[in-house]
């Protein structure tokens, strides 16, 4: 029985604490918050101990869920990784790329397991999709939302567009040769919306779009390989392929079908891998993994500014 923590209970560590509640190889120990309130209401829910500081989880628990602000992931994970505390951090995995190595390092030194929660990565959708994936030669995302005042100390790139970001790396299986990027602020201090073009070294281009300031909300992300469509629907968990098969007859037919998906809770999915690596197993998403969705998300918000700058809009 893995004892586990979560440091962070606000709208998605409080869905940490649910799940490893209620998981048959953990049990919930603590969780700690700065708002007093909400962290006890969470502990008192999920039968657990509260602390308004991490520090106090030091020899009581195996494996740490951090869900606090993105600027506050690297203290927390650095110390909890050195005394060799698994550490689940959500994603974006740092602030910065330096930030990210120092948290992958502690992890050595610590001898300690380091995922990083990039959800989309354990999708149903996505993994069945990515049991046929060949030679993917383009990516079109799209991640919509309605405004919410949650998660306003990032920018709409970090905030949601990191997911696709993630997941058109790990498919696309190579490095990025350029990038090309727009965006602007609509509602926050920061960009609400944002599009990026990434061209990889194989030739795979990737389109990718992300708003907070959407009408409706939209979780997709196609491909295209030789012969092949394939269409991924995040929220219904649906997987869709469309193949070109010639007949010898020269005649072109076309096999539309939809993909085998079990579907689960990405989240539990997610925390069951971490428990899984905590007791030696592979780590599936890895911080070397979220430190490359960083750079990559870092490299697009450095586009969008040169962009703006150009266009001469400031923000």
């Amino acid at each position: 029985m893995i004892r586990a923590g979560v440091v962070g209970v606000g709208h998605f560590g409080r869905e940490h604490a649910r799940i490893y509640s209620s998981n048959d190889h953990a049990k919930l120990v603590a969780v700690c918050d700065l708002n007093e309130s909400r962290g006890r209401g969470v502990a008192e829910t999920y039968g657990a101990e509260f602390g308004t500081n991490y520090r106090d989880l030091m020899g009581r628990v195996d494996a740490v869920s951090v869900a606090t602000s993105t600027v506050s992931h690297q203290a927390i994970a650095c110390e909890l990784l050195e005394a060799g505390i698994a550490v689940l951090v959500e994603k974006p995995i740092a602030a910065s790329l330096a930030e990210a190595e120092e948290m992958i390092s502690a992890a050595r030194r610590g001898k300690a397991v380091l995922p990083v929660g990039h959800l989309q990565r354990f999708n149903p959708a996505v993994t069945a999709a990515s049991r046929i994936v060949t030679r993917p030669l383009f990516f079109e995302a799209h991640r919509l939302s309605p405004f919410t005042p949650r998660s306003l100390d990032i920018d709409v790139v970090m905030d949601l567009m990191v997911h696709d970001i993630d997941v058109v790396l790990s498919l696309a299986r190579s490095e990025v040769r350029e990038v090309r990027a727009s965006g602007v602020p609509i509602l926050s201090s920061k960009v609400d919306i944002a599009n990026a073009r990434i061209e990889f070294e194989n030739g795979c281009v990737a389109n990718l779009t992300a708003s907070r300031v959407s009408a409706e909300r939209v979780r997709k992300v196609r491909f295209f390989q030789p012969h092949e469509y394939v269409s991924i629907d995040y929220s219904a968990q649906e997987s869709m392929a469309v193949s070109i098969k010639t007949q010898p007859s020269g005649r072109m037919d076309f096999d539309i079908r939809a993909l085998p998906v079990e579907r689960g809770e990405p989240l539990s999915l997610e925390i069951e891998s971490f428990l899984r690596a905590v007791s030696g197993q592979k780590v599936e998403v890895s911080g070397e993994d979220g430190k490359r969705a960083l750079q990559l998300a870092l490299e697009i918000n450095s586009n969008i500014l040169a962009h703006a700058e150009r266009a001469g809009v400031t923000f």
